[in-house]
């Protein structure tokens, strides 16, 4: 056994704030609704105009759960961005991501303060269990199945200004990021691509498939 389900997170549009589920249905595509929407800028003045506008254009987008929320966010930073929803998910790499405790654990130690999970926008939380201390990078490969659900992990993720953000506030903090390129080579987490298609729920346990 390598952990247990804590926690369950859905991001119903790209860059916006998220939801925590006690159970989620997983397809062949990842979780169902995750990323279902996106925000793409629209003029010709802005350098990403006619592709998704992220957490990496505006801090704030974070902070809100709404498509009229974010557009109010974006016209205050002078973008006017519009909705999409014509494809099942919005993804920059692969479809489901997970983050061990003990890797936040690791992570506050060298930042000297504590994280929250939700920064690194994970879609799986997870206690791992007793004796369970393996970097991202020795689980690249390997099966792995929580509940019903059987996942290849596929690589450790590349971390980018984001995960400096409060989620509340989205004030920076770039020493967080500083420490994870100087002391985690940039890494916190990993990708998983779906094999078996079910359900998550809290509680699940994650055992090698």
């Amino acid at each position: 056994m390598l952990g247990t389900v804590t926690a369950l997170y859905r991001y119903p549009v790209k860059a916006l704030r998220g939801e925590q589920l006690a159970r989620v249905e997983v397809d062949a595509g990842g979780i169902v609704g995750d990323r279902a929407g996106a925000l793409f800028v629209r003029g010709d003045g802005h350098a990403r105009s006619g592709k998704t506008y992220r957490g990496k254009e505006n801090r704030l987008l974070h902070t809100v759960d709404s498509v009229g929320a974010a557009q109010d966010v974006a016209r205050a930073a002078g973008v006017t961005v519009e909705a999409h929803d014509e494809q099942p998910h919005y993804f920059d790499a692969e479809p489901v991501s997970l983050v061990f405790d003990t890797w936040l654990r690791e992570l506050e130690v060298l930042a000297g303060r504590p994280v929250e999970a939700l920064q690194f926008r994970p879609n799986v939380v997870a206690a791992a269990a007793r004796g369970f201390s393996a970097p991202e990078g020795e689980l690249v490969g390997r099966r792995i199945k929580i509940g019903d659900v059987v996942f290849e992990v596929v690589a450790p993720i590349t971390r980018c200004v984001t995960i400096s953000y409060d989620v509340v506030t989205g004030v920076a903090d770039p020493a967080l990021q500083r420490t994870i390129v100087a002391e985690r080579d940039n890494k916190m987490g990993i990708y998983c691509r779906v094999l078996v298609p079910g359900t998550l729920v809290t509680g699940a346990a994650i055992e090698p498939a």
